[in-house]
Parts: structure tokens; C-alpha cells; sequence
């Protein structure tokens, strides 16, 4: 049986004037979308654009609610209660969903942001409020989460699906988490080393930490950063490589 991916990518993520990435061009080699959903980013109408796009390419719905930071991109840590995870999970996908009824489509997923995501990683309480808010609104929807991550066991324990996600461009830290990007070292800068640590993700469920160490790993989806300066150029070869090496890529709810 042949090796089946997810690609996805954080998109959405201009706000007001400003434009991060190149969504509309992304959309046609991604079968998944993190849309933000205006707490790190996005706005209503970048939401409603993004969403409009999306559902035009065939392109799973996914929210990508972030911390209330715009300034920072919802990449700092903040000190968040359980209570407001879980509401500002509610407010934001809740908010994205309202979108996806325009269209008549229903969100397949919920991959949380930056600093959040990372926080749900390690911390259970983090991961069980987002698991909850998830749940509570729609049990049908597939929760991303870095692989073998306190989000994943959370979601799992919940009876939720859960997309086991890993990152082309970021390095990893030997207990399995990604390495800050406030170190050097956090970023993978060559696509073709990007490429060929994904083809190995996928295909062996192996990655090599930044200690040398080999740790396993499963693949279910696969993060493209949409606000990478070549994330375009990098998506299309990764998309292309995949398929080279016969793998399918097709969006979770399809699989």
C-alpha cells in the first residue's frame, strides 16, 4: 500500500494593509489550510478572502486559532489561564466556521498557532482546554498536533481524530519538541536537506534531532509555513518530490 501525506500550510495571514505570503498560488499544491482566525493574525476579511480561495481549490478548511498577539505574530509564550484557552478557542474557530457556512463547507480541522501550539506540546492542562473547546464544538473535527505531543495524547484520550503533524522546515530538539526559533539552529535553510528529512519522516517514521540522535516519528501532515519568504518555490519541489517517490498526497478528510 502506498504512503499516504497530508500537506498543509499556515495561510491567512495578512492583516488590514499588510500581506504576508502568497496564499491564492500556495492553495494549488496544499490540501490542507491553517487559516488564522485574527488573534495572531488574519482579519474578517482576510478570512472570508482566504476561505472564499480555499473552498475554490478544493482545499480542506482547517482553523489555526493563536494567542491574542498581533504585535508578536502569536509566536511569544503567554501566561493563559485553562478558561481562556478554551474560550479564545471557541471565539476564534467558532468565528472561522461562521465563514465556512458561507460556502456551505464545514471546517476539517483545527491546528492551534506559534506559541500556543507549542505550549499544548508540553503542557497537558494547555492541550486538554483546546481539546475541550475542539470537542465541544464540533467532535468531527481533526485536531493537528506535533507528533507524539501532550496535544496528540490529550485528543486521542478524547476520542477526537488527530492528524499527527511534522515540520519540513524546522529542527527538532531530542525529546521530540521543535527547537525555539529563538535559536540559531531553528529553521532548516536548504530545501533539498528539508525535502529528503520529509521523504524520511514519511516513508522510515525517523528524524534526526539536533543532538544527532535519530527519534521516531509519524507523519499524518505536513507544515509548510506560508510566511516564508520561499515557501512557494519550497511547496511546489516538496509537493513534486512526494509524488516522485510515490507517495499520495491527499488531505486527511480524505483519507
Amino acid at each position: 500500500m502506498a504512503a499516504c501525506v497530508d500537506l498543509n500550510s499556515d495561510l491567512g495571514e495578512s492583516f488590514g494593509h499588510y500581506r504576508i505570503g502568497n496564499d491564492e498560488k500556495v492553495l494549488d499544491f496544499v490540501t490542507s489550510a491553517n487559516i488564522a482566525c485574527g488573534y495572531h493574525a488574519g482579519d474578517h476579511n482576510v478570512m472570508h478572502r482566504t476561505v472564499k480561495m480555499a473552498v475554490e481549490k478544493g482545499v480542506g478548511l482547517g482553523a489555526h486559532p493563536g494567542l491574542p498577539d498581533l504585535i508578536g505574530f502569536g509566536r511569544r509564550p503567554m501566561e493563559v489561564s485553562p478558561e481562556d484557552v478554551y474560550n479564545f478557542t471557541i471565539y476564534q474557530v467558532g468565528a472561522l466556521q461562521a465563514f465556512a457556512r458561507l460556502y456551505g463547507q464545514r471546517l476539517q480541522h483545527v491546528k492551534p498557532h506559534g506559541a500556543l501550539f507549542n505550549m499544548a506540546s508540553k503542557d497537558p492542562v494547555i492541550a486538554k482546554a483546546i481539546v475541550q473547546a475542539v470537542y465541544d464544538l464540533d467532535k468531527e473535527l481533526i485536531l493537528f498536533g506535533l507528533a507524539g505531543s501532550e496535544l496528540v495524547k490529550a485528543g486521542q484520550e478524547a476520542g477526537l481524530q488527530v492528524a499527527q503533524e511534522v515540520f519540513a522546515d524546522r529542527t527538532y530538539q531530542p525529546d521530540g519538541t521543535l527547537t525555539s526559533r529563538t535559536q540559531l539552529n531553528a529553521m532548516i535553510h536548504e530545501p533539498e536537506e528539508a525535502i529528503a528529512r520529509v521523504i524520511r519522516m514519511v516513508t522510515e517514521g525517523k528524524v534526526t534531532a539536533v543532538d544527532g540522535t535519530d527519534l521516531d516519528i509519524q507523519a499524518d501532515t505536513i507544515c509548510v509555513h506560508g510566511d516564508e519568504p520561499q515557501a512557494l518555490v519550497f511547496v511546489q519541489r516538496l509537493r513534486h518530490v512526494l509524488q516522485k517517490n510515490g507517495i499520495d498526497v491527499k488531505k486527511v478528510g480524505d483519507r
